[in-house]
């Protein structure tokens, strides 16, 4: 069986690249805190693909906080310059994006038109017009 589960906090900006097949992948570090020595911090890699990736490259940045399900995956790859290199990352399957709802959205290139999703709106900041009176547009 291979399954994590973990929370912790980003401790970069998400890194959204694109296949040359155009699927989307992100990247990013989480910091988890060891449970019985306050000390102790792990430094975890994780990969998450498609929607999913974009998603958290619009609403993750560092420091804030996100829970991972998912399974550890380790992988070799060739550098430009011919050395061999061994990764152990955690591919997501699912997450939760765990800082308070009032924080701010990511800004960087990868946006995905979900800007004002979860964003509050009173009735008051809606701008109706003079010739509307106190009738709400919708």
């Amino acid at each position: 069986m291979n399954h994590v589960v973990i929370i912790g906090n980003l401790t970069a900006d998400i890194s959204l690249k694109y296949t040359q097949s155009g699927k989307a992948v992100a990247n990013f570090t989480l910091a988890v805190a060891d449970k019985f020595n306050k000390e102790k911090t792990d430094f975890l890699e994780c990969v998450v693909w498609d929607k999913k990736a974009e998603l958290c490259a619009t609403y993750l940045s560092k420091g804030k906080k996100a829970g991972v399900v998912g399974r550890i995956s380790t992988r070799t790859y060739e550098t430009q310059d011919g050395q061999k290199r061994k990764v152990t990352e955690i591919v997501v399957d699912e997450i939760e994006f765990l800082s308070p709802k009032g924080d701010k959205p990511a800004t960087n290139s990868a946006q995905t038109g979900f800007e004002d999703l979860g964003k509050e709106i009173r009735l008051e900041d809606i701008d109706m017009g003079e010739e509307s009176g106190d009738t709400i547009p919708f």
